[in-house]
């Protein structure tokens, strides 16, 4: 055990060695092949998620005091969430950070799937309260992105995009790739002590993007290390919601982590759960993968168990 543990610490420091500048928007190691998600191994075993009623009063403490008023309380943002217990997970390897733009332009190039971007009738429709022109710094021209946005989260992708990227990168690298579990997203942003966050049990606005601190934007993916999850998973708080395949009801997936609008930020937290509809392309919801590894696992079935 000890040294599968010190295995994965290794493959860590390796992975952010390799994706950290590219992240921060200098020259890849590896031109060819920077559109290959780097990714961080997340071991079998066991974890705690969920909250417990402790936990979801720090949630509403924290948006009360950004906010100036007990909205989130008042609408139970939070009372859907897990019980608060130890669960097991088959071992499986997650991306580092969410899809960039430039990971998901190889994609869009090679397959003339639809670029990012959202028209104003179906923006509207949604019934957001962000206005139709800000998308537009975030809406793909002629199958490119954003200049200057090459290393940011991917949004404007529906769920539906997010598979087929997907389905497209195993099979341009012959190893499967898929959308996390909400679990699986769980455990690797919060470790397997049951934190509040990433990186500990306080809020901490220094250490993800969230409108805390600002810009009010989405920003070059990892730009946050000090906001690490304990397997070295960067920018699960804040940034940019990301869909899981777990269906909260029909047609309504779970994303997990919170965004760059978010205050608070009792939402960025791991174990705060918020659906959306599966067609919807947002400004403040991207993903990112996991990649399948092969190895032998004492769990069957579903790929979890409480333990």
């Amino acid at each position: 055990m000890k040294t599968d543990r010190c295995r994965t610490h290794r493959a860590i420091v390796a992975q952010l060695a390799v994706a950290l500048p590219v992240a921060l928007g200098s020259a890849p190691a590896c031109p060819a092949q920077d559109w290959v998600p780097p990714v961080v191994e997340i071991p079998c075993g066991r974890f705690i998620a969920g909250s417990d009623r402790s936990e979801r009063e720090l949630a509403y403490r924290l948006d009360e005091r950004a906010y100036g008023e007990p909205i989130t309380r008042r609408e139970r943002w939070y009372e859907g969430e897990r019980p608060r217990r130890r669960m097991s997970l088959r071992a499986y390897a997650i991306a580092l950070t969410p899809i960039t733009n430039r990971q998901y332009a190889a994609f869009v190039a090679e397959t003339g799937h639809r670029a990012p971007d959202v028209d104003r009738a179906t923006w509207t429709g949604y019934g957001l309260a962000h206005p139709y022109e800000r998308t537009r710094r975030y809406a793909w021209r002629e199958g490119k992105p954003p200049a200057g946005r090459e290393n940011h989260p991917v949004v404007l992708v529906s769920l539906a995009d997010a598979v087929a990227y997907a389905d497209w990168l195993s099979r341009k690298t012959g190893m499967r790739w898929r959308l996390p579990t909400e679990l699986e997203w769980e455990k690797a942003a919060r470790g397997t002590d049951g934190r509040a966050f990433p990186w500990g049990a306080e809020f901490d606005p220094a250490r993800l993007n969230s409108h805390d601190a600002g810009p009010f934007d989405t920003a070059p993916a990892g730009v946050h290390p000090s906001g690490a999850s304990p397997f070295g998973v960067l920018d699960a708080a804040g940034q940019v919601y990301e869909w899981t395949a777990t269906l909260a009801a029909p047609g309504r997936a779970i994303v997990k982590g919170g965004s760059w609008d978010d205050r608070g930020c009792g939402v960025c937290r791991p174990a705060a759960r918020h659906a959306r509809p599966v067609a919807l392309r947002h400004i403040l919801i991207g993903f990112r993968l996991v990649r399948d590894v092969h190895r032998r696992s004492p769990y069957r079935g579903t790929g979890s168990t409480p333990s």
